[in-house]
């Protein structure tokens, strides 16, 4: 885990990456077929929420390396976002993950003011589907999921998608987007983090009490256990409220669930299976890791940065990011830059194994995001 590998790393996602660009340009891929991305290939179009990865992908590598060509690209990919704010009924909570990775980080790497107006729109979607009496975010709208009913659910993704109102609320200075999403973390502490550090995937709180009521069927193994992605999401997600609020209870529950994360991920070579809680099945999911390996260099980072928790606890977190990034690496990175994705090993659910293996576009940008942390090339757009 020294500089030569870190080097060596960063030259291989560099390349790779870069041969994807010139490839894909501002199309909005999710997944490759036959080793080729295609341009919004989902049923949901545009209005897929992993449309924001690309152009994040595309920022981050701008930032790192300067090129005009990656700016061009970016922009043009978030720009083909923007028509989605016209229709603000069809979004949901991943407006988040649409226009954080796309105008936001454009505002932030260009000072763009047609980037900076999205994001405030795409932050006024999100506190759209703020419950006030129950303290927090509606993820679905009504029969946007096989039929159930989504009322009251909120999900442990939704974490990610608050750094959008924290932004906002510093934009703007407007205290009311702040307020909102420290109402509804305040929520996911209370009703989906375990004292463990596991987590929940979905809660369904009442609307006006703000008491939980059930917890529903997730994309884990079962409603009591503990999805890798979702473990993912609190981590990093409390640890960015962390960061825009100086909440120590949030730091705690983002430590917490870092302990429970690294005792599961130690016991499997470093490599995610797609539940932590579920029978060993032999299946993994390696979005997962990254999505975990870039939040605990975030918050390793939090707590030297602040001298919190000890030195100890800094560098416990950056060292499993680092061994989860070997692991992965050695399991499931394709290099080759003629052939379209990195990440291969990816998991859309436990119950589900449609894509099963697949390499998925949000563990190629996590991926990204973590080996530009350790460069100390990374675009903070959290």
């Amino acid at each position: 885990m020294d500089k030569t590998w870190l080097d060596g790393l960063y030259q291989k996602l560099e390349a790779k990456l870069t041969a994807e660009a010139i490839r894909v340009k501002s199309d909005i891929p999710f997944i490759p077929v036959q080793g080729r991305y295609r341009d919004l290939m989902m049923p949901g179009g545009l209005h897929w929420w992993c449309n924001g990865f690309w152009p994040g992908i595309l920022w981050q590598m701008h930032h790192a390396t300067g090129q005009e060509d990656l700016r061009q690209w970016a922009s043009a990919a978030t720009a083909r976002l923007a028509p989605l704010l016209d229709e603000p009924e069809k979004l949901d909570h991943d407006v988040g993950f649409l226009f954080i990775l796309s105008s936001l980080a454009e505002y932030l790497e260009t000072g763009s003011e047609r980037a900076k107006e999205w994001s405030i729109r795409a932050a006024d979607v999100l506190a759209g589907r703020y419950h006030k009496k129950g303290g927090f975010l509606e993820a679905w709208n009504p029969g946007t999921l096989a039929g159930q009913d989504t009322r009251g659910m909120m999900i442990a993704d939704c974490m990610m998608n608050l750094s959008l109102l924290y932004r906002v609320s510093e934009i703007t200075g407007d205290p009311h987007y702040a307020e909102i999403a420290t109402r509804h973390a305040d929520t996911a502490m209370r009703v989906l983090v375990r004292p463990d550090g596991s987590a929940a995937h979905i809660a369904r709180v009442d609307a006006e009490s703000g008491e939980l009521k059930e917890y529903p069927e997730g994309q884990g193994y079962a409603p009591e256990s503990s999805w890798s992605r979702g473990q993912g999401w609190i981590l990093y997600g409390f640890t960015n409220a962390f960061r825009h609020t100086g909440k120590r209870e949030y730091l705690e529950t983002a430590r917490r669930s870092a302990h429970y994360c690294i005792s599961a991920l130690s016991v499997r070579d470093w490599l995610p299976a797609v539940d932590f809680r579920a029978p060993w099945d032999g299946r993994h999911d390696s979005t997962a890791g990254m999505i975990l390996a870039s939040g605990l260099l975030e918050l390793g980072s939090a707590v030297r940065d602040e001298g919190l928790l000890g030195e100890y606890d800094a560098e416990l977190f950056e060292t499993a990011a680092k061994r989860i990034l070997i692991a992965c690496d050695t399991a499931f990175n394709h290099w080759d830059a003629e052939t379209d994705g990195i990440v291969s090993g990816g998991s859309l659910r436990y119950h589900d194994d449609r894509m099963a293996g697949a390499s998925i576009i949000y563990g190629d940008y996590y991926l990204a995001e973590a080996v530009l942390k350790l460069k100390d090339s990374y675009l903070p757009v959290w």
